[in-house]
């Protein structure tokens, strides 16, 4: 009897207490599974970019919206998705945890470790697909985001903010050009990001390392989804890195990501779009692809002061073939971007590394993102670097060269072995100054040109010994001075006398 009571008053709770409100569940069943992409049929409540979880444990994206159905790409577990399997939604999409333990870490394109360092703890999770920030969000791009390479930094000035496609055939050093910038970032205050897409695993792993042994892990993570991951993941690699890249953008951050490359990202969505039986357009990329990396590096923005002033500068790299930077996928992304640095492979291959050609590359922001010494003696710099290269073309079909053209082909000789440097050894704001000076004002020309490099060499380190004060000056300010300009040539002529004298 007194059973009958315990369950007659159990009755009467959850009469009292049950909750009218009638749950609903989007759910559909698998009809076709294979490539990575499955077709769901059902799901009516899906939306666009859901993740869906299958019952074996797989997870996917909705990524195409139809009338009978759902297609889907397949994030993991793809071997144990069978026909006939209910999938269902989750009502989010999808999302990566960001925080500052990341830095020093490598992490696939969900956001878990693959470095086997253990978890991460996420300070906060963001979806990996978000509007860019609004024009009147944003400010103006003022501030330097020095490379410590002398070619760019003086020519191709790169702003927090700005977006600067480094394009060039394979082997041409673009990587290369991209490690260097987040190397010159210790000390500065810039957190880093490599995004390494469609990449070999061992040739990230040596990335890393080479990273690691400058010191610049502390300050940089890697967002990797390599060769042998599906494309499904290297789609999302990007979205991912710049979801992570936004958290600390919004805390008054500046960030320097680098999407290495873009050309392999195409070509897996491209993938993708043609599994999912999207319709192909040129080059069998989807009609979508120019939207694809737009929305990708719209992203890339400096906040105004309001928002805290955080950036995020973008530093995509493009593949082309045969240097044709007419073809699809290189067009786009330079008509996105604020710019490009053109790697040729001929420049590359006679030894001027690195292989910056300054006649196709350029920076639409320009000298407002530049410190103003700098500018002023780099224009000369430019001027004579394309007089060069003129009387260089023109004295080919030539022999009588009057005094005035020999002297212009020597100075541009001088100019282009001062542009030549080695990797992982970025110059200071100081060190550019002085070598600008040196170069532009005809203090080279007494030097033979093969021993040009080891005399900017000789000539910094006897600065730095002997002039600390305008040195640190230079870096502080970055503004010169009739003064400044003084102590560094007469500085230039003292080493010059201590040159001859040993």
């Amino acid at each position: 009897m007194a059973n009958y009571e315990d369950l007659s008053r159990v009755l009467e709770q959850q009469i009292k207490n049950w909750d009218i409100k009638a749950s609903s569940e989007s759910t559909g069943f698998v009809i076709q599974v294979g490539d990575t992409v499955a077709r769901i049929f059902g799901l009516s409540d899906v939306v666009y970019g859901e993740m869906l979880e299958f019952a074996s444990g797989a997870v996917g994206i909705a990524f195409n919206i139809e009338e009978d159905g759902v297609g889907c790409v397949l994030l993991s577990g793809e071997s144990h998705v069978k026909d006939g399997e209910e999938v269902k939604g989750t009502n989010r999409v999808v999302s990566v945890p960001s925080g500052s333990s990341l830095l020093g870490r490598v992490v696939d394109p969900l956001g878990k470790p693959i470095d086997g360092k253990g978890p991460i703890a996420a300070e906060e999770w963001l979806p990996v697909e978000a509007p860019a920030a609004p024009v009147i969000e944003r400010g103006s791009v003022d501030t330097p985001m020095e490379t410590g390479i002398l070619s760019v930094d003086s020519m191709i000035p790169i702003g927090r903010g700005q977006r600067e496609l480094i394009i060039g055939d394979r082997q041409t050093g673009k990587t290369s050009l991209a490690i260097d910038a987040i190397i010159n970032q210790k000390g500065k205050d810039i957190y880093c990001i490599y995004c390494a897409i469609g990449q070999k695993a061992s040739s990230v792993a040596a990335i890393i390392n080479n990273l690691e042994k400058a010191g610049a892990m502390d300050y940089t993570f890697v967002v990797m989804a390599s060769a042998s991951d599906s494309a499904a993941l290297q789609y999302l690699a990007p979205y991912s890195a710049v979801a992570m890249a936004e958290h600390f953008m919004h805390q008054g951050k500046d960030l320097l990501i680098v999407y290495d490359d873009l050309s392999k990202h195409a070509v897996a969505y491209r993938t993708v779009s043609l599994l999912l039986r999207r319709p192909p357009g040129r080059e069998a990329f989807p009609g979508d692809v120019f939207y694809l990396h737009s929305r990708l590096l719209e992203r890339a923005a400096k906040l105004s002061d309001h928002l805290g002033g955080g950036s995020i500068t973008a530093l995509p790299i493009v593949e082309t073939q045969g240097g044709d930077i007419s073809s699809y996928v290189p067009t786009n992304v330079i008509s996105i971007t604020d710019g490009q640095i053109f790697l040729d492979s001929e420049l590359f291959h006679s030894g001027f590394r690195p292989s910056i050609d300054v006649g196709l590359s350029v920076s639409r922001v320009g000298g407002s993102a530049q410190f103003k010494g700098i500018r002023k003696i780099a224009g000369r710099l430019r001027l004579d670097l394309a007089q060069y290269r003129e009387m260089a073309a023109f004295s080919q079909f030539g022999s009588d060269l009057d005094k005035a053209t020999q002297n212009k082909l020597a100075q541009g000789q001088r100019l282009m072995e001062v542009l030549k440097q080695p990797q992982a050894s970025p110059y200071t704001t100081a060190q550019q100054y002085a070598i600008l000076y040196a170069s532009v004002n005809g203090h080279l020309m007494d030097i033979d040109t093969e021993k040009i490099i080891t005399f900017i060499k000789g000539f910094l380190e006897y600065l730095e010994a002997h002039h600390q004060g305008l040195m640190d000056n230079l870096n502080s300010s970055g503004e010169s001075s009739a003064e400044k300009d003084q102590v560094i040539g007469e500085a230039l002529e003292n080493y010059k006398h201590i040159l001859h004298q040993s």
